[in-house]
């Protein structure tokens, strides 16, 4: 499929990055497991959220060690594929596999507080997705792609500001939470409106705009940080990208900026409603508790919330 068959176990499976994320998912279930009982309030994690941090493990392998990984450097296509499945699954499905008892531990120790307004929602949100921007313009997308180190640097970077933008989302922690439910959704438009123009530059571009995925010599070079073998090999077996996806290289970038919006939507439109629902409740409640109430105790649940 796609051309995988002509790759080796190791190419497709990496597994550096393998023994690496088996390495990451023995150490969660050992710290919510034996040694849980070191930190203040610890209690034992429910099954679905072992599900969900195990889940966004296995999404973010997949995205930089695993097949998806392979097909991104190939293809276009499957690099905004790769991206959404790191950075917009991934991301939030440890991080809410994490309990609070982990977080309150993690942030009460954190050597770097002087930088926690990075956390602050707007900062949070310009940050990932203008890095995410700044990567997909085509000169700093094929230097990235063309030199290994910056390349892993850049991702580590990304995934670090995408941790931060979640945390406004998915915050477990009462005490720490900058935004109410209103603000949740002004943030979640905020952040789908900011990947827009990325997006759209890919979308409606008029000529292919990446080097490593429309010209041979470029692609067989990026290639040669991720499978094994000489570039001038692939080159001399493969042709080019073209041999593999069967789209022009146009194409192919116009449906991986349609794959990235589509998805971004999809989880964004998503989390509105979940929040949205969440609010509706709410407010509910509050209604018919400040109905029911005696006047006596209406007063003072008002004075309370003021």
């Amino acid at each position: 499929m796609l051309g995988l068959q002509y790759f080796s176990f190791a190419d497709l499976w990496s597994p550096l990055i393998l023994a690496a994320t088996l390495l990451l998912a023995a150490g969660y279930l050992l710290l919510i497991g034996p040694l849980a009982q070191r930190f203040p309030g610890s209690a034992i994690v429910p099954l679905r959220q072992r599900v969900l941090f195990m889940g966004g493990l296995l999404a973010l392998y997949l995205a930089q060690g695993g097949p998806v990984s392979l097909l991104g450097h190939i293809l276009f296509s499957f690099h905004m594929v790769s991206m959404a499945l790191s950075y917009l699954i991934a991301v939030p499905l440890m991080m809410l596999g994490i309990p609070d008892w982990c977080w309150r531990a993690l942030l009460k120790a954190n050597p770097l507080r002087r930088l926690s307004f990075l956390a602050h929602p707007v900062v949070a949100a310009l940050l990932f997705n203008g890095l995410f921007s700044l990567y997909h313009l085509p000169v700093i997308h094929d230097y990235v792609m063309l030199h290994f180190a910056v390349h892993r640097l850049y991702y580590g970077v990304l995934f670090l500001t995408a941790a931060l933008m979640w945390w406004t989302l998915i915050n477990p922690l009462p005490e720490r939470r900058k935004i109410g439910s209103l603000g949740q959704i002004g943030f979640i438009f905020l952040n789908m409106v900011l990947l827009t123009p990325a997006c759209g530059l890919i979308i409606f571009a008029g000529a292919p705009l990446y080097a490593t995925y429309s010209d041979p010599g470029a692609w067989a070079r990026a290639m040669g940080y991720c499978v094994s073998g000489d570039p001038a090999s692939l080159l001399r077996t493969f042709g080019g990208p073209a041999f593999f996806g069967g789209l022009s290289p146009k194409v192919d970038q116009q449906v991986g900026g349609i794959a990235m919006k589509f998805i971004q939507e999809i989880i964004f439109a998503s989390m509105l409603a979940y929040v949205f629902y969440h609010w509706y409740k709410k407010e509910n409640r509050q209604d018919d508790a400040d109905t029911s109430a005696p006047s006596g105790e209406l007063g003072d649940g008002v004075l309370t919330r003021v």
